[in-house]
């Protein structure tokens, strides 16, 4: 790394889960056909108007509750004027002075050390239609315009490349875990740009600002952030400098490449727009949509480590939505929630992928998943018998002593009735029971070999193991 202190701040656009777009009835959907989810007010028809969707309010306010900020109680909507051919109006609907969250933050962990990263302000804007360009021909597709937005703007609070992209993450499983958005940065639902200069000291004042746009994934704008540092300190370390610059993230070289050189400051105009009332946020409201606020990611770590589940265990569930909602069912219950959650991301996660479903979608009600991680906990059933009936558990209502049954699955779990075993193979063998006392190891692999083909191999292995390891000593 250079010489250089980095300062970087990151803005971001996320996509908000809404039925219907911001200010028309048309629905906000992903993948159609190109404008075919539109209508004439996201068009711009002269003389349409727009109508405030109260769920984008709603989600907004929920978003600046995750993200700590506090909540401008009375708000409008600003007219962001620039020309360009995805944006049909020939501006875009935003929240420049009175944005409905500011003063936030959110808590992140670089290599053991806890973190805020600060949060300026967010607020909700419009996006606009999608260009595709091809050749000399630029294609529009509206079913983007109008689609609701949140922007968050971090302060320049961040130092390096490994900061940010933690601060995404986290940014990334909140929003998710609220509800509040798919997060497909893939598919554009949230999309990052980053803010980077550099400087000698700390008490230098800030270097000439680069904003790279629209980076595509989290490891990217790790990427382009590393990149960005290294071409600005090999520009001041050859003695120049160089203008504020926009410039965007290219894939295939791995690299930033300019853009536009800003000259002046952009002039948006920006003035109230006129076709949407103030709004006014009340306590009522603020409550109501807190009340919606499913349990978050750091509040189910915490609570998934007391009760015995393992770091890795822990950290896997909350990668994983739906096992880890459907594991929060079982918070309450007297069982080995470690043996629950290996359960759940063992076989029972591999028959899901397998078989591309969701575990809500088979018949594992919690129930019988109790009923399972007991009696692969009281060694009733071996992970091998449960490999063979695992299909028959999610695909049918029976309890599982009945399926072990009508799959002639008994294993003897009865101290007494192994040692008995136990004490007759010893007996028919002594001359490995001698190889063993010399320290011969594949004498108790026979020994152990011999009790299974006793009894059918029913007998539960770890148990007969350790009865047959106390037997011989």
């Amino acid at each position: 790394m250079s010489n250089y202190i980095a300062t970087i701040g990151v803005e971001v656009h996320v996509e908000l889960k809404t039925k219907t777009k911001i200010f028309s009835s048309s629905e906000n959907g992903y993948g159609q056909m190109a404008n075919s989810l539109t209508n004439v007010i996201d068009l711009g028809y002269p003389g349409t108007l727009p109508t405030l969707n109260e769920e984008v309010l709603n989600l907004a306010i929920k978003a600046a509750t995750v993200l700590n900020c506090k909540i401008r109680r009375e708000m409008h909507f600003d007219r962001k004027n620039y020309f360009y051919p995805d944006n049909p109006k020939n501006y875009q609907i935003t929240q420049f002075a009175t944005p409905i969250g500011y003063d936030g933050y959110v808590e992140i962990e670089v290599d053991g050390e806890k973190k805020k990263v600060y949060i300026e302000e967010m607020h909700i804007e419009e996006d606009t239609c999608k260009s595709t360009h091809r050749g000399e021909k630029t294609l529009l597709d509206f079913n983007r315009a109008g689609v609701p937005l949140i922007e968050i703007v971090t302060k320049p609070c961040m130092t390096t490349s490994k900061e940010a992209k933690a601060y995404l993450e986290k940014l990334r499983e909140l929003l998710f875990y609220s509800d509040i958005s798919d997060c497909k940065m893939e598919e554009g639902s949230m999309r990052a740009d980053a803010n980077v200069s550099i400087r000698k000291k700390e008490s230098d004042p800030f270097g000439t600002k680069a904003e790279i746009k629209n980076i595509g994934s989290i490891s990217n704008v790790g990427l382009s952030i590393e990149k960005e540092i290294e071409r600005q300190a090999k520009i001041y370390d050859a003695g120049d400098t160089f203008k504020p610059q926009t410039r965007r993230f290219d894939d295939k070289l791995g690299d930033t490449v300019l853009m536009r050189v800003k000259e002046t400051g952009n002039d948006y105009r920006y003035f109230p727009e006129p076709d949407i009332p103030f709004v006014i946020v009340t306590e009522e409201r603020i409550d109501s949509v807190r009340k919606t606020i499913p349990m978050l990611p750091d509040e189910r770590r915490e609570k998934y480590l007391s009760l015995g589940v393992s770091e890795i265990n822990t950290k896997k569930l909350i990668q994983n939505r739906s096992l880890s909602d459907y594991f929060n069912n079982l918070l309450e219950e007297k069982i080995s929630h470690q043996t629950a959650s290996n359960l759940l991301l063992g076989d029972i996660s591999a028959y899901l992928n397998k078989k591309e479903k969701e575990i809500t979608d088979t018949t594992l009600s919690k129930e019988r998943f109790i009923e399972l991680v007991n009696l692969i906990d009281n060694n009733t059933l071996t992970s091998k018998n449960l490999k063979e009936i695992l299909e028959v558990i999610l695909e049918s209502d029976k309890s599982i002593q009945t399926i072990m049954k009508e799959q002639g699955i008994e294993n003897i779990t009865d101290d007494a009735e192994i040692r008995e075993v136990i004490k007759k193979i010893i007996k028919a063998n002594p001359e490995s029971v001698t190889d063993y006392q010399n320290g011969h190891d594949r004498a108790i692999k026979f020994l152990m070999g011999q009790v299974m083909k006793e009894t059918k191999g029913k007998a539960n292995p770890k148990m007969a193991n350790d009865i047959l390891k106390e037997e011989l000593q």
